[in-house]
């Protein structure tokens, strides 16, 4: 149960949201017809005359859009209809052709599911929560407005018209910004591990309706508002918290609030009235005459199941239970798909070039990639797919560090290189002589030297003031460039300043 609580003059008000996610199905083709669905195309160049409403065509379904939503619906563990329908709500808007949308309302594809969500990554078991989910139902999407082409008429791009979309309709039941952000960023994190959304919401192939209502703790449910099109895990949070703050102003002021679809303004962080919400029966909905119901059979159900990759939450505990990582590095690893890839790729080869198992390498490898590599993409302004250094290259660089040939610091000399060249780890320790040594005898004698060059804290050193070990340890290693061996350099000044 969250704590969230909104403070008002006569007190406290908790917020009720659920979310309602359209995302793009991915395909490369409509869903009822064989036009493109790229994005970025010229507009209306991806239109079918099946798109464009011309009389006596007939849509098709296509079934890879299909096997998409069933394998969603199968990775939020929920029911699927064997038997849907679709049917036309009808509205009239200058981006929509036919003057309905084809939609499934009375029997949706999938049922009843549900999503994990975590809030705090470092204590993912005290602070989980599931969020139900109650319908997974597909639809057409329609065209797109133009507004900024011409001085005093809008334009209409037909190219989105008729492309798939899952309305994934989540249950009221998150009670915070940072719920709702947590369940639309592992809903995401779903989609594009199935691989039946880019998740790409930039591009408007997933967005999300907010419905926000706020209530005296513990009481009957408020009127809900609706905020269209939200098209950010940000901007989500953002909406609840500015919406269930205003409409708590309007409850305290003696106002009532409207049923209503609003837009956000996120120049202006505040929620404005589009138009008041039509209840369903207004669309006029009925079975689509042109379709018949879809009925899925156990062999199509069965290699939908089959095609499922690991998932999220499987893969995370994997990650903890068989390779000894921390709950933190896990959630973080297998939190986006690319990620999760580029870790076990890396995790492969570094197995193979230390000869050890992918336990054993596995701590090094993520602390390497979540804080060396991520580090250098951040202040490179480069995304994971862009980094210059890729998995193989990895491994050979930690299989050096892990074989005693280089030190963290000469490591980290190397990698920078590795950014700025491309070249791989042995070769440039090869081409700059940065391999760590080991010489016992060119180490002794730099400990020596400082030892000599610094009497007076040798003196302070055994008169009781311990903390100068690490001075004799850093000026030894600056003696010798940074090439010693750690460990050796440890023990010999140590032996030094004992005797």
């Amino acid at each position: 149960m969250s704590d969230y609580r909104i403070q008002g003059a006569t007190g406290e008000w908790e917020v009720v949201i659920g979310l309602e996610v359209h995302a793009q199905v991915t395909s490369n083709a409509k869903l009822f017809s064989g036009a493109a669905t790229a994005f970025g195309a010229e507009p209306n160049t991806q239109v079918s005359l099946v798109d464009a409403a011309m009389p006596g065509m007939l849509p098709v379904p296509n079934r890879e859009c299909i096997r998409q939503a069933v394998r969603t619906g199968m990775a939020i563990d929920a029911q699927i209809n064997k038997w849907s329908r679709f049917d036309r709500k009808n509205y009239f808007y200058a981006d929509l052709p036919q003057g309905y949308q084809i939609s499934q309302l009375y029997h949706p594809i999938v049922g009843e599911g549900q999503i994990e969500i975590v809030l705090d990554e470092k204590n993912p078991e005290t602070s989980s929560k599931v969020i139900g989910v109650e319908r997974i139902h597909v639809e057409q999407d329609a065209g797109k407005l133009m507004h900024d082409q011409h001085p005093t008429s809008s334009y209409v791009d037909l190219n989105r018209s008729g492309v798939a979309l899952m309305e994934i309709v989540s249950r009221p039941d998150m009670r915070s910004p940072a719920e709702a952000g947590a369940y639309l960023a592992k809903l995401r994190t779903i989609l594009r591990y199935v691989g039946s959304c880019d998740g790409n919401m930039d591009q408007g192939s997933m967005r999300a309706d907010v419905n926000v209502s706020v209530r005296k703790p513990g009481g009957e449910l408020g009127t809900r508002t609706e905020t269209k099109n939200v098209n950010s895990v940000r901007f989500v949070m953002a909406v609840v918290e500015r919406e269930a703050s205003r409409q708590v102003d309007v409850l305290e002021a003696g106002g009532k609030i409207v049923q209503e679809t609003r837009l956000y303004d996120p120049d202006k962080n505040e929620t404005r009235s589009m138009r008041s919400k039509e209840d369903a029966h207004d669309y006029r909905y009925f079975p689509d005459p042109d379709l018949l119901p879809l009925v899925l059979d156990d062999a199509f159900l069965d290699e939908c199941r089959a095609s499922l990759p690991e998932l999220p939450d499987v893969k995370r505990k994997r990650y903890e239970q068989a390779l000894g990582l921390s709950p933190y590095n896990a959630a973080t690893l297998t939190a986006d798909a690319d990620t999760a890839r580029w870790f076990e790729t890396l995790l492969t080869e570094s197995a193979a070039a230390q000869k050890k198992s992918e336990s054993d390498v596995a701590k090094a490898a993520a602390n390497w990639l979540l804080s060396d590599l991520y580090g250098a993409l951040n202040r490179l302004g480069k995304s994971l797919e862009e980094s210059p250094v890729g998995p193989a290259q990895a491994a050979e660089l930690l299989a050096l560090v892990a074989d005693g040939t280089l030190s963290g610091s000469l490591a980290k000399q190397v990698f920078e290189i590795m950014l700025e060249t491309g070249d791989g780890a042995g070769k440039i320790v090869e081409e700059k002589g940065l391999k760590q040594t080991s010489d016992t005898g060119a180490i002794e004698a730099a400990v020596a030297n400082v030892l000599a060059n610094n009497a007076d804290k040798v003196e302070q050193y055994r008169g009781g003031k311990e903390a100068l070990f690490g001075f004799f340890v850093g000026q030894t290693m600056k003696a010798m460039q940074g090439k010693a061996n750690p460990q050796v350099v440890n023990e010999l000044v140590k032996k030094a300043l004992a005797g």
